[in-house]
Formats: C-alpha cells, sequence, structure tokens
C-alpha cells in the first residue's frame, strides 16, 4: 500500500512541475495568506486518465498524495511551515442535483450546484490533539483524521490522558446548507438540500444567496439525538472546492444552431409583436400587460452605478390589480414557468422573514443562530411572482419597501447584522379593496396597498370586468376552443398554432438577449423621454396638480432599455422611447386620472388621494376650524352649506367627517354635531 502511495506521490510531483509549476511559486509567495493550490480536473485527466478517476473514486487517498507532492516540490523554498490544500474543481459530471446524492455517492468526489440558504458560525475544530498521561506524564500527537476517535487512556498505563488545547493544533470549520437551485426544479418538487462542511481557508468565502459550485467527498455521520440507533444516517459534503457562478437568468445554455435561430428572429421587424403573442396565449386579451411583461423579461440594462459607486436598479416591477376571475394568478404563474430562475409565493403563506431573511435556531453547529435566505433573495437574478399582495399583513409587506428600491435586504436580529442582495424583479396581483372594482371610484382610491408601496412599481395595471357584448362573445369563443381542443388531447396543438416562437426558445432568446446586449440611450430616444417628462409636468404646473415625478423617468429608461434588448440591439432609440412613453400613458391614464379635472395627477398614486380632493378636504377643514372657532360644538348642516357655497358636494363633506371622526380626530357629543379633538402635550 505505502509503495502504491508512493507512485501517486512521485506521479503528482512531475504533474505539478509540468502544469503547475508557476501557480505554485505564486502560491509560495501569498502564503500563509492563501492556502489552496486550486487544480482544474480536465488537467489532470490529459496527463493521466488513471489518476483521474482515481480521484473521483477514492479522493482522500489521492489528494492526500497530491498534498504530499505538493510539500515536497516547495521544501527548503519557505522558512515557515507549509500546510497547504489541493483543491480539485471542474469535475467532468456537472448534472448531479442534490436531491439525487445518496448512497451510491459515499465517500467519492461530486460536484453540486446550488444556492446558500444558511451559514453557522466559524468554529474551531482539534487538527492534531496533544494528549497527555495524568499519571505517568506520557504525551502523544494524534492527528484527528475524518474517522479517527479521540485518545481516552494512556497506552503505557492505562490510566486517563488529558487534552492539552494550548499544544492541540486546530482549524476552523463552517457548517453551510446548500438548497437545489431554481432554475434545475421543474414539476413542483421540492428543492432538495444538503449540508456542507466547509474548512480552514474556505470559511466565509459564501454568504446566503449566492450561486455556487461545490466540489466535495459526500459522507455520512450518524444523528445528534444521543441514544438513536436506527441505522440511518445523516450525509453531508466536505467542501473541496467552492466556485461563485451566480447562475441568473442569462446563463441558460444555448446552441450554435439554437444562436442562429435566435438572430434570425431578431432581424424580423415583427419581433416585438410577435414576443407579446408568444406570452400566456392561453389567456386572452391584456395586450399591454403582456407588453409590461415582456419588458420585464428583458430588462434594463445592468451594468450602470452612479458616480459615487450605487447600482441604479436594472429590474422592472409590475402590479396588476384586478376583478376577481381576470387571470392575474394564471399570468403570475406563466411569468414564473418562462424565468429560469423563479419564485412564486401567494398571498397569507407569506412572512416577512420569508421574503427577505430569516434568523434560526442553528441545526447545523451548537444551538446558535443563523442567517436563512428568503425567497426574493433566493430569486436574485430572475422573477419573483408575488401573489395576493393585499392579503399579506401590512407588517410582513414592509419588508417589500427596501428589496423593491435598493435591492438589498438589510438584517439586525438575534444580534446578526447584515445585508443581502435581492436583484428580483417583481411582479405582484392584488383584488380591489372591496373585492370587486367601483366604477364610480377612482381604481387608485380602491388598491388595498399602502402608497409607498405603489410608488416603487414601474408599471400598475387595473383589471376591470366590463360588460361589453362583443368582447364577451370573443372571450368565449376563445375559452370554448381552448377547452374544446383540450378535451380532444389537441391543446398543446392549439398553443403552438397561437405562440409564433416556442416558449423554449423564446426562455433561450431572452437569456441571450440579457447576456449579449447592453443597451445605451441615443440622442434620440433621451429627447423622446425629456420632452414627454416636460410636457407632462408643464400641463400640470398649469393645472395645479404633479402629473409625473422624477421617478417615473427611471422606470421610462429601464423600459426602453428592455425593448431595445427585445431586438437584440445595443442602441435605444426612438422607436424603444415611444414603445416605453405609449404602455407608461396608458397606465396613467388608467390609474392617475382625476375624473373631476381630467387631468393626469400622480399624487393619486404617490398619496393616495388627487391633489383637487386633498384641495377640497383642505378646505372643508377650514370651515370646521372657523366655525369651531364661533361655535363649542359645529352644526354638520352648518359645514355643508358653507361647502355648497365653495362648490363642494354634501357627499364629500359627509365622507371627509366619517374619515376623521374614524381617525380620532372629529368627535360627536350628539347627533348631527361634531367637536375637534385637541391633542394635549
Amino acid at each position: 500500500m505505502a509503495e502504491d502511495l508512493d507512485v501517486v506521490v512521485r506521479e503528482f510531483e512531475s504533474f505539478f512541475e509540468a502544469k503547475y509549476l508557476e501557480k505554485i511559486n505564486v502560491l509560495l509567495a501569498v502564503y500563509p495568506r492563501k492556502k489552496s493550490l486550486n487544480v482544474d480536473y480536465s488537467d489532470l485527466d490529459s496527463w493521466s486518465v488513471e489518476l483521474a478517476d482515481e480521484l473521483l473514486r477514492k479522493p482522500d487517498k489521492i489528494v492526500w498524495c497530491a498534498e504530499k507532492a505538493l510539500s515536497g516540490l516547495v521544501a527548503g523554498k519557505t522558512v515557515e511551515e507549509f500546510d497547504a490544500h489541493v483543491r480539485f474543481f471542474n469535475l467532468p459530471d456537472q448534472t448531479l442535483l442534490i436531491q439525487d446524492a445518496g448512497a451510491a455517492e459515499i465517500e467519492r468526489l461530486i460536484c453540486l450546484h446550488g444556492i446558500i440558504t444558511k451559514r453557522a458560525e466559524v468554529r474551531p475544530r482539534v487538527e492534531i490533539a496533544f494528549y497527555k498521561c495524568l499519571h505517568c506524564d506520557a504525551e502523544y500527537k494524534v492527528p484527528m483524521t475524518k474517522k479517527a476517535k479521540p485518545l481516552e487512556v494512556c497506552e503505557a498505563c492505562k490510566r486517563r490522558v488529558k487534552l492539552v488545547e494550548e499544544q492541540s493544533y486546530f482549524v476552523n470549520i463552517q457548517r453551510v446548507e446548500i438548497q437545489e437551485l431554481l432554475e434545475r426544479v421543474r414539476g413542483g418538487a421540492p428543492a432538495g438540500r444538503m449540508e456542507l462542511l466547509l474548512e480552514d481557508d474556505l470559511v466565509n468565502s459564501v454568504v446566503p444567496g449566492d450561486n455556487v459550485e461545490i466540489t466535495g467527498v459526500m459522507r455520512i455521520r450518524p444523528p445528534i439525538k444521543v441514544g438513536e440507533k436506527t441505522g440511518v444516517y445523516l450525509k453531508y459534503v466536505d467542501v473541496m472546492h467552492i466556485r461563485n457562478i451566480q447562475r441568473e437568468f442569462e446563463e441558460i445554455e444555448i446552441s450554435k444552431e439554437e444562436e442562429d435561430k435566435i438572430v434570425a428572429i431578431a432581424r424580423d421587424p415583427q419581433v416585438f409583436e410577435k414576443i407579446i403573442q408568444s406570452i400566456a396565449p392561453s389567456i386572452y386579451g391584456y395586450e399591454e400587460i403582456k407588453m409590461a411583461v415582456a419588458l420585464q423579461l428583458f430588462g434594463g440594462n445592468p451594468d450602470k452605478r452612479l458616480p459615487e459607486g450605487g447600482k441604479i436598479r436594472s429590474d422592472i416591477h409590475l402590479l396588476i390589480v384586478g376583478d376577481p376571475g381576470s387571470a392575474k394568478s394564471r399570468m403570475l404563474q406563466y411569468v414564473t414557468e418562462i424565468a429560469p430562475k423563479s419564485i412564486y409565493v401567494s398571498g397569507k403563506s407569506v412572512s416577512a422573514a420569508g421574503l427577505s431573511a430569516a434568523a434560526e435556531k442553528d441545526d447545523l453547529g451548537d444551538g446558535g443562530w443563523v442567517l436563512k435566505a428568503g425567497a426574493l433573495v433566493l430569486a436574485s437574478g430572475g422573477i419573483a411572482g408575488v401573489d395576493e399582495l393585499d392579503k399579506i399583513d401590512p407588517e410582513d409587506r414592509a419588508a417589500l419597501h427596501e428589496i423593491m428600491e435598493t435591492q438589498t435586504v438589510s438584517i439586525a436580529k438575534a444580534g446578526i447584522v447584515a445585508r443581502l442582495k435581492a436583484e428580483t424583479s417583481i411582479i405582484a396581483a392584488a383584488n380591489p379593496k372591496f373585492g370587486r372594482f367601483d366604477p364610480n371610484k377612482l381604481p387608485a382610491d380602491q388598491f388595498d396597498i399602502p402608497p409607498t408601496l405603489l410608488s416603487r412599481f414601474d408599471l400598475i395595471f387595473p383589471l376591470r370586468d366590463i360588460l361589453d357584448e362583443e368582447k364577451d362573445r370573443q372571450l368565449a369563443t376563445f375559452l370554448l376552443a381552448s377547452h374544446t381542443a383540450a378535451g380532444k388531447k389537441e391543446g398543446d396543438k392549439l398553443v403552438e398554432e397561437r405562440r409564433p416562437i416556442s416558449i423554449d426558445l423564446l426562455r433561450k432568446y431572452i437569456a441571450y438577449a440579457r447576456r449579449k446586449c447592453k443597451p445605451i440611450l441615443l440622442a434620440e430616444a433621451n429627447d423622446k423621454i425629456k420632452d414627454y417628462y416636460v410636457d407632462l409636468r408643464k400641463l400640470g404646473q398649469r393645472y395645479g396638480s404633479v402629473p409625473i415625478t422624477p421617478r417615473q423617468i427611471e422606470g421610462l429608461i429601464r423600459l426602453s432599455e428592455a425593448s431595445a434588448k427585445s431586438r437584440l440591439s445595443d442602441r435605444v432609440e426612438a422607436i424603444d422611447a415611444e414603445r416605453a412613453i405609449k404602455l407608461s400613458d396608458f397606465v396613467l391614464k388608467q390609474i392617475a386620472m382625476d375624473k373631476t379635472t381630467g387631468q393626469l395627477d400622480i399624487d393619486i398614486i404617490a398619496t393616495g388621494q388627487p391633489k383637487s380632493r386633498v384641495d377640497k378636504f383642505n378646505q372643508i377643514l377650514s370651515i370646521i376650524e372657523g366655525l369651531q372657532r364661533e361655535y363649542d360644538e359645529v352644526d354638520i348642516r352648518q359645514i355643508m352649506d358653507e361647502a355648497k357655497q365653495a362648490g363642494i358636494d354634501a357627499t364629500m363633506v359627509e365622507r371627509f367627517i366619517d374619515d376623521r371622526v374614524t381617525k380620532g380626530d372629529f368627535y360627536k357629543p350628539k347627533h348631527g354635531f361634531i367637536k375637534i379633538v385637541k391633542r394635549v402635550e
């Protein structure tokens, strides 16, 4: 056995001298700040197929030989005790799923791809234990290998021995949990999880939310519970190498043939219309929403930063508020299916910790606290569908504010202070406040979502179930055709007829565009957006309302860049700016049109009330305050008479008084009279 190992050591010495001498010299220069020599498996495979195969089957033996060979090569070149690691990566089999790693992989070298979900604290573990006999003073140095047991009695006198920590050698370890990449889990299967063990210079090299490629040896250990002997073991991976890969939407593999098809599609002048037709073909109508979804999938230019270094958000956020049965949930599910990295969450099942991050008791270590990534951190680089947004508790919904604007999650829980990345596009759906839209009220009045959150969405679509005989007939025909085809097992055929671009090719087209295109605004597009903004602001100045804010300009830029990417263009042209303006104009007229003045007023979204109504409410308050100075109790009929002279109807006065009574600003001492509540400091 020893002779076999010597042969392997000499083989590795030859391999290192031939291919890795330069990297070894670099390692010597930075040691011990860096303690690992990373070796590409393909280099070893091209040098010796037998040695490479043996590495997969018996990694502990081969790695020991490689590290011994490395130590032999640098002997005499450094004055320090050299104890570096040899870490292999880039294994040939990259397809193993975390959920499939089982008995066949025990003690073998494997490669896993996943996302880090939680990380425990760094702990010291004894690597070489120094024991001293309490009776005869005998001393022992015991290497604590993976399967070694602690020394309990002296070999000479059979008495108890004591571990001397001061003379023992410790190494840092850290336990981490990895979860299957979301894009690799299809069909509703739960994402597999695996415990990882990081040692020495690998500790603190990852944080929750990182997408990584793990190379390591799968091992087993008995359950932690004392006295539990079921014969069932827990599995974990002893990590040899970590590579941050950050696989996002853009990382879908595209063949040369598919790339040619993608380029050919982009040359079509009607390419954007075909993309829209290919999105949710089983849902009738909603052309504007499908256009917005298409632009969200492409996203803006991700490479832009502010002069002081801050990142400019490139992800587009959409909100759909609609009557029951208006296909909101189906639209969300379609979007999360087409995006390779996506998460779908809904309503009451959502908590703030589930959306952002949670502090949990550490079941990986000794019961401390660890940080666990939530849904929007796990979906970073992809799309999150948040259904039933209005049903999420307000305290939990508040977690979205930071995520949507700065795209980070700041955590201060259980003594853990951290900031995680959450570069996620959000498409959310909600119902109106009273279940169905009231055509006599402003749509924005009926959103059961706070204005501070509404203003962070780039586009907000109200879906109203309007009675229209011709549209109803067309919708019924569309649905009946879909169900008839499904009954005849021809549903897929019908969908393909309605969809100019197949879903698989569309996914790859979007991925290719996101990977290749970083569009820059041309002067003509700049002028279009600038003129639209300035003209609306002038109009608002004339009528005393705020029709658009600088936040909407940023949204227009993102939409314009996404439109350019849909053509595989690196230039944002006038046509792209016009498309963004058309979509923004459609949304503003739907939700920010003040019916009393006929003008756009962004305050409807920003504050929940149009400026015209706020002005009237202020007039009513002035009337009440004036009367309160004259009378102890103010007659509501007198308020209505004075309001009528100012052009304010009685209904608005009643609504204002009822709202203020509910909030505790007024109270009714007797029927038909009110008083202003005086606050005591």
